[in-house]
C-alpha cells in the first residue's frame, strides 16, 4: 500500500508556485495558505494566477489539495465584532478554494473565551451555517481540525466535532481533519494497536470515518494529554513512529492525504527526512 503523503508547502509569489516546490520533495498531495493567515485583509487571487494553478495541477498531478484556514478565525467567539470577521474571512478562504477546486479549507473550530463549550459549538455552527449560506453550492469542504484543547480552544474531543456537524444546517459541507500532534496532546493514546484500534472505533462511533478526509501529520513536543499545540518531527516526539505505523498501514486510509506540518527550513530537506522515515514504516 502507497500512502498519498504531502506537506504545507509555501506559496509565496503565487499560489500555483507551490506546486513546483511540493514536487521537488516528492509531495503526492500538499496543503497551503491561499492568503497572509495572520491577516484579516486579503488582496483577490489574480485571475491569471488562478489558471496557473490548474496548469500546474494537471502538469504534476499533485492531488488533491487543501489550503488551511486563517488562525485569526474564531468561530467560537461571544464578540459579536470578532465572530463577523471571522465569519467573513470564511466566506474569503471557501471563495478561493472553491476557485482553485480544492478538497476543503481546514479549520480551527474556534475558542469559546470562558461562555462554556456548549455554546461555544452552537456559536461555531452558527458561524458555519452563515459562511456555508453564503458560499452555497460549493464543492469545497470546511474541514474541522481536531485541536489540542489549549485553554478555551474547542475541538479536543471527537463529541465537539460531531456535536458542531449535527448543529449544521448543512452537516454534508462539514469534514474532518486529523491532527495527530493535536489528538494525542488532547489525550488520545495511538502508540500500541489496542490503543490505536480503540481510538478509531470510538472515532467511527462519535463522527464516522467516511469523514476523515485529511491527516496532519506531527510528532508531538507535548506529552500525552499536555493540551499543548507543539510539533515535532516524526519519531522524534512523544508519540514516536509506533503511531504513525498504525496510520500508515491502515488499508482504510489508503486513499486519504496525509499532510506534514512539522517544523522546516527554506530547502524543505526536514520534510524528505520526515518523508523517509514515514516510508520506513510500510508493512509489506
Amino acid at each position: 500500500m502507497s500512502p498519498v503523503l504531502g506537506s504545507h508547502v509555501s506559496a509565496a509569489g503565487g499560489v500555483s508556485k507551490a506546486f513546483e516546490r511540493a514536487q521537488s520533495i516528492g509531495c503526492q498531495t500538499m496543503q497551503i495558505f491561499t492568503r497572509n493567515q495572520n491577516r484579516w485583509a486579503s488582496k483577490p487571487l489574480d485571475p491569471s494566477e488562478i489558471k496557473k494553478w490548474h496548469a500546474a495541477a494537471e502538469e504534476t498531478g499533485i492531488t488533491p489539495t487543501i489550503s488551511h484556514a486563517s488562525y485569526l478565525i474564531n468561530l467560537g467567539s461571544p464578540d459579536d465584532a470578532l465572530w463577523e470577521k471571522s465569519i467573513d474571512a470564511l466566506v474569503d478562504e471557501l471563495q478561493r478554494a472553491e476557485a482553485l477546486g480544492l478538497l476543503g479549507v481546514v479549520l480551527h473550530p474556534g475558542a469559546h473565551m470562558q461562555e462554556g463549550e456548549d455554546a461555544g459549538i452552537a456559536r461555531v455552527a452558527a458561524g458555519l451555517d452563515r459562511a456555508h449560506l453564503a458560499t452555497d453550492g460549493f464543492k469545497t469542504l470546511t474541514l474541522l481540525e481536531i485541536t489540542a484543547g489549549q485553554g478555551t480552544t474547542l475541538g479536543y474531543k471527537f463529541e465537539h466535532l460531531a456535536a458542531m456537524r449535527a448543529q449544521a444546517a448543512n452537516p454534508e459541507r462539514l469534514a474532518v481533519c486529523f491532527d495527530t500532534c493535536h489528538a494525542f496532546a488532547a489525550g488520545y493514546d495511538f502508540r500500541e494497536p489496542a490503543g490505536y484500534a480503540a481510538m478509531m472505533d470510538e472515532f467511527d462511533g462519535t463522527i464516522g470515518l467516511d469523514l476523515l478526509a485529511c491527516f496532519h501529520f506531527n510528532d508531538s513536543k507535548g506529552g500525552l494529554g499536555s493540551r499543548k499545540d507543539r510539533h515535532e518531527h516524526i519519531g522524534q516526539g512523544a508519540i514516536g513512529v509506533s503511531g504513525f505505523a498504525h496510520i500508515l498501514n491502515d488499508p482504510r486510509f489508503a486513499a486519504i492525504p496525509m499532510i506534514l506540518e512539522t517544523p522546516k527550513s527554506k530547502d524543505m530537506h526536514e520534510d524528505v527526512e520526515n518523508f523517509q522515515v514515514l516510508r520506513s514504516l510500510l508493512e509489506d
